[in-house]
């Protein structure tokens, strides 16, 4: 819609208008069409009448030759103005670079069904990806032609009855699968920490052994300065998370966690104590040798090994390569992970009798399939127990 306004010259009033023509997919901004100089009031609603009419045209035309990846652009363009997270942004441009492998050169109004679930089974079959990465490249779909129908672009969304493809697992595989395999038994883990202890590095050590102890995320490890823990109530306050996608030591970002559960505070044993303030004086002797070289920013597991980069936080996937050298040397025979110990330390209070309700709230989460599924496991054990001993009660009748 064109504004109409007056203005004054040194020849006297004169008339103009503007016209906001939406959002630039390219630079993110407002676009706005102006023109001065009418004489009369009706000259300017006119003429805006007139390149309304050619733009609307013009609008119409590009909307029936717009391709997917112009469309992914100015739906990017106007989702960052929405205050999601720089890490959020980031990913989701991952997510559009795989649809554009497969949909970016189409036009969006001669996308069909067909098109789209053929594109969900060769991101399938590929066997790149994770389920949970074609889920979320699938939503971001939805919500680009969400837009295109919005815009008038297309009738039909060819998202709307799309399947996810699924895995079809043998009867085989279905009784060979074990909820044990997604954690460590207390006996693996006492031999997973040891060899951590006795053959790596104690940071190694020191971070595994408070996973394990804690059931924190190794992102909120990697995010833990000095100041969030409390030696005196023994406790470590969970803020924060690190973030890194670039793969470069400076440009790491820390960031909130995703929800507001996530952010607690987690009590710890004086084990716990105990591991944490012997790497903190390993890591006082580093920084009283090299001085100025150390990057002050009071991580924990700032790293300590010769480097030009002392002090700065450990890539996640350092981690998880250090952790998969310690499950080799360790003989473990199960394809884990470091967030296998936050599963681990869910069997493990499960086990001591601990509450779901009271678990969740330890992990900093409201929900979670898996660490539902590892209770119900650890404590099924309990409920046959209770049954046996409601029988043994019984037979004495």
């Amino acid at each position: 819609m064109a504004s109409i306004q007056k203005y004054e010259t040194k020849k006297g009033i004169r008339w103009m208008y503007v016209i906001e023509n939406g959002i630039d997919p390219k630079t993110g901004k407002r676009q706005r069409i102006p023109k001065r100089g009418f004489l009369r009031e009706k000259d300017a609603k006119q003429a805006a009448a007139e390149m309304e009419y050619i733009l609307g045209k013009v609008k119409l035309d590009m909307k029936h030759k717009i391709t997917f990846k112009e469309l992914c652009d100015e739906w990017h363009s106007v989702y960052k103005l929405s205050g999601v997270k720089n890490s959020t942004l980031r990913t989701r441009k991952k997510e559009i670079k795989h649809l554009n492998k497969h949909l970016g050169h189409k036009k969006v109004k001669e996308i069909t069904d067909k098109d789209y679930q053929k594109m969900l089974v060769k991101l399938k079959e590929a066997g790149e990806l994770s389920k949970g990465n074609i889920s979320n490249i699938h939503s971001v779909a939805k919500m680009v032609f969400r837009r295109a129908r919005q815009q008038k672009i297309i009738l039909d969304d060819p998202t709307e009855f799309a399947q996810l493809p699924k895995d079809i697992k043998t009867v085989e595989e279905l009784e060979n699968q074990s909820i044990e395999d997604k954690y460590f038994e207390k006996t693996e883990l006492k031999t997973f920490l040891d060899t951590a202890n006795r053959d790596f590095d104690h940071e190694y050590f020191t971070m595994f052994f408070l996973l394990a102890w804690t059931g924190m995320r190794v992102g909120e490890l990697a995010a833990l300065k000095w100041s969030d823990v409390d030696f005196e109530n023994n406790s470590i306050s969970i803020t924060k998370t690190y973030f890194n996608d670039k793969d470069n030591t400076k440009e790491f970002e820390i960031l909130t966690p995703k929800t507001k559960g996530s952010i607690r505070v987690i009590d710890i044993e004086p084990e716990v104590i105990s591991v944490i303030k012997k790497h903190k004086a390993i890591q006082n002797k580093i920084k009283i040798a090299i001085k100025d070289e150390w990057f002050d920013g009071n991580f924990i597991f700032g790293r300590m090994k010769r480097t030009k980069y002392y002090g700065y936080p450990p890539f996640v996937k350092t981690i998880e390569n250090r952790f998969n050298s310690v499950l080799k040397k360790s003989g473990i025979q199960k394809k884990l992970t470091p967030h296998s110990l936050r599963h681990t330390h869910t069997s493990l209070l499960a086990e001591a009798g601990v509450d779901l309700h009271r678990i969740m709230a330890r992990l900093g989460h409201t929900e979670d399939k898996t660490t539902r599924l590892v209770y119900l496991h650890i404590t099924s054990d309990r409920k046959k127990e209770a049954s046996k001993m409601f029988g043994d009660l019984m037979r004495t009748v």
